[in-house]
């Protein structure tokens, strides 16, 4: 009797607990945004963002390769390999709401977005794919007659750029201390003309100029009123 009642308890438990391999429901499954872009002309030549729907978030760039050193006789050496800079990052409201109204707007992107015929100047191929337990889809474009989906990729471009700023400014603050207030200024600009948000991404970088006594006044004064402006609001 005692062995019959093991059993029945045994094949119980492993009823209730699920096994390894079982797939996650749909609940458990996170909507997420990914914005690619790419240009080789620029520096980085290419960057992915992620953004998921609580607005935690990746960034990953691949900046340009360094020119091949050479030799002594000007013979070319091994190229030097670009390493892959990433951070996470997190996108607040009303950005990040604006990005998946957009995304539930446009059938999940699984559109035909671009308009070739347009003769529009290459910006940039940029790709946006979303991806979740209501759907799935991705398209491609340089520039889309849907205003929307160009406001979505200069969006997501001026979340990249004060990413990018952010790390230019913790090098200069270390090595190039005089160029701090030429970078600071033009994140400035940026911000007014929508060019750079959620720069509560790099506050972590304009405290530290805005503390460090060795840095100009200026420059200094310059990080402490980006923190104060609130210029990631979208």
């Amino acid at each position: 009797m005692m062995l019959a009642a093991a059993a029945l308890a045994l094949a119980l438990a492993q009823t209730a607990s699920p096994s390894p391999n079982t797939a996650p429901t749909s609940a458990a499954i996170t909507s997420q945004i990914r914005f690619s872009f790419e240009h080789p002309q620029l520096n980085p030549a290419s960057y992915i963002l992620l953004i998921r729907e609580d607005g935690s978030g990746h960034y990953q760039a691949n900046p340009v390769p360094a020119p091949a050193p050479k030799d002594a006789e000007g013979l070319p050496l091994a190229p030097v390999t670009a390493a892959s800079k990433g951070r996470d990052i997190v996108i607040r409201d009303p950005l990040l709401s604006a990005l998946f109204e957009i995304a539930h707007s446009h059938h999940f992107f699984a559109i035909a977005c671009d308009a070739p015929e347009s003769h529009v100047a290459f910006t940039g191929k940029k790709t946006v794919n979303y991806a979740g337990p209501d759907g799935h889809g991705e398209c491609t474009y340089n520039w889309s007659r849907d205003q929307q989906l160009n406001q979505l990729a200069d969006d997501l471009m001026a979340v990249a750029y004060t990413i990018e700023v952010g790390r230019r400014l913790a090098v200069e603050q270390t090595h190039d201390r005089l160029g701090l207030d030429a970078e600071l200024e033009g994140l400035q600009e940026a911000v007014k003309d929508h060019r750079a948000l959620e720069l509560e991404n790099i506050s972590s970088e304009l405290q530290s100029i805005a503390d460090d006594e060795t840095v100009m006044n200026r420059a200094r004064k310059r990080a402490q009123a980006l923190l104060n402006s609130g210029g990631s609001k979208h």
